[in-house]
């Protein structure tokens, strides 16, 4: 009777917690929140200034003792009072009911598949401290699977890459597990880095994050572009000091992220090369699905099917597949149960 008293009034949440990203789903309402994984502190103070939008406005435009700091780095928390603050905004967000006493939801959160037992205590502390009343825990590639209607129970096998803005989660599923799975610490984040790195070394322009994720998003390729792409770099001259503005092309672009968007495509190959023979065949006439935001970039499917000779598709909203996969669980956790993640510490006392 309780437990039909608490999930009457439990706004039971799904969280897609990204390094670049958040998305939060509510059971029976669908994602409800999707802000930036940006929290601004006040180094004086300790105290937190704002979270996700506010915040990202906020980057590299603050005074010294102000920093705007993303509390993951490449899919792992990297500071764990900030991210319980983070959460603890999101979780308040959706909670509508003045009985919080008894309103403390159920929370399934998106970890990435290369995790340690020390890592995946830390997402699960850090969810319980603020608010849940029982955590889950998923591996993003299952989640994005899920988002991306798979059939993720049945013997066949499914390959999905989730490209995130800290990790490339590559996993080949089947009977609701992860056959082979790797997380590789190169995504959206490095590639945004790349281009920064391309504009020092080739024109000694120092341009901020924002900048270079807009350029990436405005003319990035990893496979070259029919239409000729060009779009200014704004920055600060390394050698005068001056702003400087200089028009790059998509092929300068392609050329900066070429080395980490070979590294993505090269541990798919592998994963391709470790698939069992028989769910290698089933993938060969279902395909690649690619997930996450890092699957827009122009061209990488054509680049990944050239190179696994394997037809390579980007799945439907790729963004929000995570979250949409995880809030699948949530609405169905009695016949998903088996998709979370395994771990012993994290079952309640019986």
């Amino acid at each position: 009777m309780f437990k039909e008293i608490f999930r009457h009034f439990s706004q039971d949440i799904a969280i897609d917690l990204g390094t670049a990203n958040s998305l939060v789903y509510v059971r029976g309402q669908g994602i409800v929140i999707s802000e930036p994984s940006v929290v601004a502190l006040n180094q004086k103070t300790g105290q937190i200034l704002a979270i996700g939008n506010e915040a990202k406005k906020m980057v590299g435009r603050t005074p010294a003792y102000i920093i705007a700091t993303r509390p993951l780095v490449k899919g792992v928390i990297s500071d764990f009072e900030v991210t319980e603050q983070m959460l603890k905004y999101f979780i308040e967000k959706v909670r509508k009911s003045k009985l919080s006493f008894i309103n403390q939801p159920r929370v399934i959160i998106g970890i990435p598949c290369g995790v340690t037992e020390v890592e995946k205590k830390a997402v699960h502390d850090a969810v319980k401290s603020a608010g849940a009343r029982k955590v889950y825990l998923i591996e993003q590639p299952m989640a994005a699977a899920i988002g991306a209607r798979l059939a993720v129970q049945e013997a066949g096998g499914n390959f999905i890459v989730d490209i995130g803005g800290g990790t490339t989660e590559i996993a080949v599923i089947s009977l609701g597990g992860l056959v082979i799975a790797k997380s590789l610490r190169i995504a959206g984040d490095k590639l945004n880095e790349d281009i920064k790195n391309f504009a020092q070394e080739e024109y000694k322009l120092l341009i901020g994050e924002r900048t270079a994720e807009e350029i990436k998003i405005g003319i990035g390729s990893a496979f070259p572009q029919k239409e000729k792409l060009e779009m200014p770099m704004r920055g600060r001259n390394l050698v005068s000091g001056l702003p400087e503005e200089i028009m790059v092309s998509e092929s300068d672009i392609r050329k900066a992220l070429e080395r980490s968007i070979k590294q993505i495509v090269d541990e798919v190959k592998i994963t391709v090369e470790e698939t069992p023979p028989e769910l290698l065949a089933d993938i060969m006439s279902k395909g690649i699905y690619l997930a996450g935001g890092g699957s827009l970039l122009r061209g990488l499917d054509i680049l990944i099917t050239k190179e696994t000779k394997i037809p390579t598709k980007i799945i439907d909203d790729p963004l929000t597949a995570v979250a949409r996969g995880a809030g699948m669980v949530l609405e169905n956790l009695d016949e998903l149960q088996e998709v979370l993640a395994e771990t012993e510490e994290l079952e309640p006392p019986k």
